[in-house]
């Protein structure tokens, strides 16, 4: 299980103003992957399509309200810089804990890049900006299945917004309604999309709960004492 799922949004820690440094990260980004739709995947070399999640790169991009999103899997060599700053802001380090130099990110991602497909980390592309990252990983396979009454084909997510802008906005909400909709729609056996935010994070928590999401249970993870929050596949119609 990957170490504590982050998703800033206001609340009791609420975001800092933008700075200079934001701006830099927003254009760092765009420089690194200012594609969207086709041209991310006619770019992307990327690895075969895992037998446990499919191959996200080829889920369609969607059309929200906040603009068209779309989950590009991550390449090290490309992505590592963005995330690795990401990871150094305050507001995600407090939870992810993988602040640090590039490295650490890099230690964090190599699993799932080199594994068996049982996690698969993406940047979150939002009207051509890459401006999240997103693991989706088999949730009834990982160790948290031990701290639950897992289902065969459960499957969850972390998410982090990177850069103060897109947050406070209600976008994380949207877009883990969206995420969670692509995985309900491409992986038929899936029931159930699970995600287990740390409880201190009650803007990850809110945000899961608009997204549509239930509060399950509360559970005790190694690391965190969490929320689990599920979103089913025989009520998504009505949340």
């Amino acid at each position: 299980m990957p170490p504590a799922d982050a998703h800033p949004e206001p609340g009791p820690t609420a975001a800092p103003a933008t700075s200079a440094e934001d701006t830099l990260d927003l254009r760092l980004s765009e420089e690194l992957l200012a594609l969207s739709g086709d041209d991310v995947r006619a770019a992307d070399a990327r690895p075969a399509a895992s037998d446990l999640l499919g191959d996200p790169a080829t889920w369609r991009p969607v059309t929200t309200a906040r603009g068209v999103f779309q989950l590009v899997p991550v390449r090290l060599e490309r992505d590592l810089a963005v995330l690795s700053r990401w990871m150094n802001d305050p507001a995600v380090a407090a939870f992810w804990e993988l602040a640090g130099p590039d490295a650490v990110t890099a230690e964090h991602l190599g699993p799932q890049l080199e594994g068996d497909g049982r996690s698969i980390p993406c940047l979150g592309v939002l009207g051509g900006m890459p401006m999240s990252y997103w693991e989706i990983y088999r949730a009834d396979l990982d160790p948290l299945a031990r701290h639950y009454p897992a289902r065969p084909h459960d499957t969850g997510i972390h998410l982090l917004i990177g850069g103060v802008n897109n947050r406070g906005r209600g976008i994380g909400a949207t877009l883990l309604r969206t995420v969670a909709d692509l995985v309900l729609d491409h992986l038929p056996l899936c029931g159930r999309v699970v995600a287990e935010p740390d409880l201190r994070n009650t803007p990850s928590v809110a945000a899961f709960l608009s997204a549509g999401f239930r509060f399950s249970a509360e559970v005790e993870l190694p690391a965190k004492r969490a929320a689990l929050m599920i979103r089913d596949r025989t009520h998504r119609a009505q949340l």
